[in-house]
């Protein structure tokens, strides 16, 4: 009986283990192109106003030519979860977190609300990533529209 429970206890410890082991693996596969920086993201946001705090994942994006693609923190999946291509996101503000969102971002967060082929969303980021984005913005190849708040 005891060496049951022994046995059932050191394989749920090397299950945990695994699984841990594959959340890093899988994070340093995403970083290892560089580019990448720790990104919130609330998909279909409501209109200016909502600060609940509600439908924001946490992940990390990573910049891939003409793309930035977004893969959630707390996933197995080997692919993003979400594609924003430069040409057709819209910058239609940027503000400071408020309310119950100053607890589900991090702490240095700052909103940039966009539209996205018509999608509102919303990206949490710290300052300098915030930086680099809208640099990465406005450098599209000639040609191409960007719009930026």
């Amino acid at each position: 009986m005891i060496l049951t429970l022994l046995v059932c206890g050191l394989a749920l410890i090397a299950l945990v283990l695994v699984g841990l082991f594959v959340f890093g693996l899988r994070r340093r596969l995403i970083q290892r192109s560089g580019g990448t920086f720790d990104c919130s993201l609330r998909w279909d946001a409501p209109e200016k106003g909502d600060t609940s705090g509600k439908g924001w994942g946490y992940g990390v994006a990573r910049y891939n030519g003409d793309r930035v693609e977004w893969y959630r923190v707390f996933s197995y999946a080997p692919r993003p979860r979400r594609v924003l291509e430069r040409s057709a996101i819209e910058v239609v503000d940027r503000r400071a977190p408020d309310g119950e969102e100053e607890l589900a971002l991090l702490s240095d967060a700052i909103v940039l609300g966009c539209l996205h082929r018509g999608v509102r969303l919303e990206l949490a980021m710290s300052e300098d990533a915030l930086t680099g984005f809208l640099a990465w913005l406005e450098a599209a190849p000639p040609g191409q529209r960007v719009n930026v708040a």
